[in-house]
């Protein structure tokens, strides 16, 4: 057997070296990747151990609720448990998955609720007790908003904002103010608006106007701009009667007012709605009906079919009869759909977005992620945080992921409660808090997407 050379032993050494190398930092950057989404570190948490409560909260938990999973009405009686609103304590911080790095973008907002992000990169605000839209505008090197200016005041209770038409050079900002659409004139950059508020169509009053019921209105644009849909809640929590005209629903507009028509039906309270950009899709974050028990119904997220039947107020999640309905519209059974994702019930999912940034992993790029306001109805907290739910190609997995937690104290307080999500022209998701009356950054820092 013929000798090797000393110099050509280390030349081989040495290139396995480089190889070892490069294979670890592969799977060290693919361990940062998979720690991101948490999807293969933790079970997926199923039956009633997915109904939980906020104790079993944190980044990266999965859960999947099924129809199946769904208790018998008045199995638990229903509690009066809201929110105990506290300061942030000393120390608390809202809690990421590894990777990820979470900073208070903003803070003593007038009850920020609704959020989204302008074309040129501006966020605009929805401070709806004040009854004003405010523009925060680019972060400083402490990583606060330098800029918050109040683009237009005297509204009531605004929420939904949306850019007309969609794309990168706007004419309008439409408001789904509680009782009406209003528009401002806009150019990309304005920090004022150009004009006094312009009817554009009128909506079934909300709290503090005709009548009372759910007061948000979610307002957005199919993505050729022809459409404008508005997302309208009920009057009350299971009535059918003369209150509920065009309630519970998702209505349909020319973008000029006209042509009002239902969209989607018996959707309780649809307080966020948003398009798929893979698909063209509506989706819908609803709040789903009371006092039957503190595992039912589920609030859930699901992509809305025109003409679609969601059930309420005579069933639930399919075709569930509503004990206070027996009997009711037997016709309408079967015509139930069931929701695509089903979350713990009374949690209170308010505005969804899908995430279409390229700053988080890959696997992130596609999916929504929603807010979880909080239950107040239930004998152990539910919600209070940001959830991700997983699309592939167009249709939810079922599952949906604890993306943001942290804001109920040990003693069962709550210092933060999520309101509006939307995607920064970064890449980061920004959530808005009405418990801390904060907006919050969330950026990904843990290595190579």
């Amino acid at each position: 057997m013929r000798a090797v050379s000393q110099p050509k032993v280390y030349i081989a050494l040495a290139l396995i070296a480089t190889v070892l190398i490069f294979v670890f930092l592969g799977r060290t950057n693919a361990t940062r990747r998979n720690s991101a989404s948490q999807s293969n570190a933790q079970p997926t948490l199923k039956g009633e151990a997915a109904m939980g409560d906020w104790s079993s909260d944190a980044p990266g938990v999965r859960r999947l609720i099924t129809a199946s999973d769904m208790p018998k009405p008045y199995a638990t009686r229903s509690a009066d448990n809201g929110a105990h609103i506290v300061a942030r304590p000393p120390g608390a911080w809202p809690h990421v998955l590894p990777g990820f790095k979470i900073e208070q973008l903003a803070t003593r907002l007038a009850n920020p609720r609704y959020i989204a992000t302008a074309p040129n990169g501006d966020l605009f605000v929805a401070e709806s007790s004040a009854g004003s839209i405010r523009v925060l505008r680019g972060m400083g090197v402490d990583g606060k908003s330098e800029s918050k200016q109040v683009f237009a005041s005297g509204l009531r209770q605004p929420f939904g904002i949306a850019f007309y038409p969609p794309g990168p050079n706007p004419q309008f900002v439409y408001v789904g103010d509680t009782d009406a659409v209003v528009r401002f004139p806009y150019q990309n950059g304005d920090l004022k608006a150009r004009g006094a508020a312009q009817k554009i169509a009128d909506l079934p009053g909300g709290a503090k106007l005709r009548g009372g019921g759910h007061w948000t209105r979610d307002v957005i644009f199919s993505p050729d701009g022809k459409k404008m849909f508005v997302a309208v809640g009920s009057h009350s929590n299971v009535s059918d009667d003369a209150a509920e005209y065009h309630r519970a629903d998702i209505l349909e507009f020319n973008p000029d007012g006209s042509g009002e028509r239902i969209y989607a039906s018996g959707i309780r309270n649809p307080v966020g709605i948003a398009i798929d950009p893979s698909t063209g899709e509506i989706w819908a974050s609803v709040n789903e009906r009371d006092d039957l028990g503190d595992d039912l119904p589920p609030d859930y997220i699901t992509h809305v079919v025109e003409g679609g039947f969601y059930g309420w107020p005579w069933f639930y999640i399919g075709a569930n009869q509503d004990p206070r309905h027996a009997g009711k519209h037997p016709e309408m059974k079967d015509k139930v759909l069931v929701p695509d994702v089903l979350l713990q019930s009374h949690s209170a999912s308010l505005q969804m977005t899908f995430y279409e940034g390229k700053q988080f992993p890959a696997e992130y790029r596609g999916s929504a992620f929603a807010a979880e306001h909080g239950s107040w109805n239930r004998a152990k907290r539910t919600g209070y945080k940001i959830i991700c739910v997983p699309i592939v190609n167009g249709k939810a997995t079922g599952e949906y992921e604890d993306f943001v937690t942290g804001f109920v104290t040990p003693k069962g307080d709550v210092w933060g409660r999520p309101v509006g999500v939307t995607v920064a022209a970064d890449g980061s998701l920004i959530f808005t808090d009405d418990g801390s009356n904060s907006v919050w950054r969330v950026s990904y820092v843990g290595g190579t997407n």
